[in-house]
């Protein structure tokens, strides 16, 4: 078959988040092209399996059950740095559902290993939800519920997820299904915005490969297979200087002067860049700085978010942008008539490796199958989510869907419905078992 554009949604990341969500104000993601790879006939093989249709059965059963474990975990906060409370809660379910070998690790991570049959042979799978929420402390998320509507911050992304984690070990307990490689859930912390996916940076910090391969839970619409990751650089700029009287001290160095000379600048620079090609994108997330309308500034700040999938054009933008601030400050600086020099302070606040998965990569077709398997064509996009970092090592990942109709990702009006929220978790199923071998019932 010839090679196919497949044209999806990439999340708005808005609180500079860095989920997978969608929801109904999503933008158009860059495509992804690929020529259609052959079906290698696990995930056939899986669905005629008795063991599985057995389990997809129980997955169908336990829509009430899991509906107030969505609820229940909606409800522990989960703020940034702060995931502690939900993840001692998700331990505590692991273990309930009868894996013996659940830890919390050093930075919060909570990792349940459900052992294969080949020992000290078995390979590691990774699936992974993230616990956090972009959400401040003191948020309420109190989950409200009109039928089958629930709406509290945080719900879908990514609440659902570990609902979904859940759900594939009950599923899998309830059916005795047994698999060759060990699989490893894990709920992860600091996915979220300025989190910068500190959980499984953590995971790789001490071993260059944990995992053959890694399965991320986040983002809502079923057909939507992340395959691609999207890089990010993010920085917090403060111009500060002597400040002063607006009429007194006129002649100083303005700190908001040399703050919109660099978004200027940058613009300038950074939108040829973003024109064609591969996407790539900048924003100027916040800006502040100032104490009243007759003082000169003693300090003007902006956060920038810079973001693309391709390396190339990730670095192009990034050094646009510390030229565009070196050359914003000595502009400033060369128009002052009396007073210090302003300063500038670049604090690097987030930096997401980007990467290009390998298409033809086993998991990438076992997710393919899969979501075929439910009678959706996959949708192959890129995004920015825990599989950044395998991704960008060369480890097969994907990142799935956590089923269900997610909508207002990051906004505290989130809500999540529950319509065919199971076959999320059945894709997921099919895919852990193509990827860790399902052990014969003979």
């Amino acid at each position: 078959m010839s090679a196919r554009t497949i044209l999806t949604s990439l999340t708005a990341l808005a609180l500079l988040g860095g989920c997978a969500s969608t929801g109904w104000m999503a933008p158009q993601a860059a495509p992804v092209e690929m020529a259609e790879p052959a079906d290698d006939g696990i995930v056939a093989g899986l669905l005629a399996d008795s063991r599985v249709q057995t389990a997809f059965g129980e997955i169908e059963a336990m829509r009430t059950l899991n509906n107030e474990r969505l609820v229940e975990l909606t409800e522990i906060p989960a703020p940034p740095f702060a995931e502690q409370a939900r993840g001692a809660d998700m331990a505590a379910r692991m273990r309930a559902l009868g894996l013996t070998d659940v830890t919390i690790d050093a930075v919060g991570n909570v990792i349940a290993r459900r052992p294969g049959t080949a020992g000290s042979e078995a390979r590691s799978i990774a699936i992974v939800a993230h616990l956090d929420t972009v959400f401040p402390e003191g948020t309420d998320v109190t989950v409200h519920r009109e039928g089958d509507l629930f709406t509290a911050p945080g719900i879908g992304d990514n609440s659902r997820g570990l609902v979904v984690l859940l759900s594939l070990i009950d599923a899998m307990q309830r059916a005795g299904i047994e698999t060759r490689d060990d699989l490893v859930f894990i709920a992860s912390v600091g996915e979220e915005g300025l989190g910068d996916l500190r959980g499984v940076r953590h995971l790789y910090e001490n071993d260059a490969s944990p995992f053959s391969s890694f399965i991320a839970i986040d983002g809502g619409d079923a057909a939507r297979l992340v395959v691609t990751a999207v890089g990010s650089i993010r920085y917090r700029v403060t111009f500060s200087g002597p400040g002063g009287h607006s009429y007194g001290h006129f002649g100083r160095a303005q700190p908001h002067q040399a703050l919109a000379e660099a978004i200027l600048r940058f613009t300038e620079a950074a939108t040829p860049i973003t024109l064609d090609g591969t996407k790539a994108t900048f924003s100027f997330g916040r800006v502040g700085g100032g104490t009243s309308v007759n003082s000169i500034p003693f300090e003007s700040w902006m956060e920038v978010d810079m973001r693309s999938a391709n390396p190339e054009k990730l670095d192009a933008l990034h050094r646009a942008f510390l030229s565009s601030v070196d050359a914003a400050l000595e502009a400033a600086n060369a128009r002052r008539r009396l007073g210090d020099a302003l300063t500038v302070d670049l604090d690097p606040v987030g930096s997401r490796p980007p990467g290009e998965g390998d298409l033809g990569a086993p998991i990438v077709l076992h997710a393919m199958a899969a979501i075929r398997a439910m009678g959706e064509e996959p949708e192959l996009t890129a995004s920015s989510t825990d599989a950044n970092i395998p991704i960008s090592r060369g480890i097969p990942s994907v990142t799935m869907s956590r089923g269900g109709i997610s909508r207002n990702a990051h906004a505290p009006n989130e809500s999540w419905q529950d319509e065919n929220s199971h076959e999320a978790i059945q894709m997921a199923l099919l895919v852990a078992l193509a990827e860790a071998g399902l052990v014969s019932g003979e």
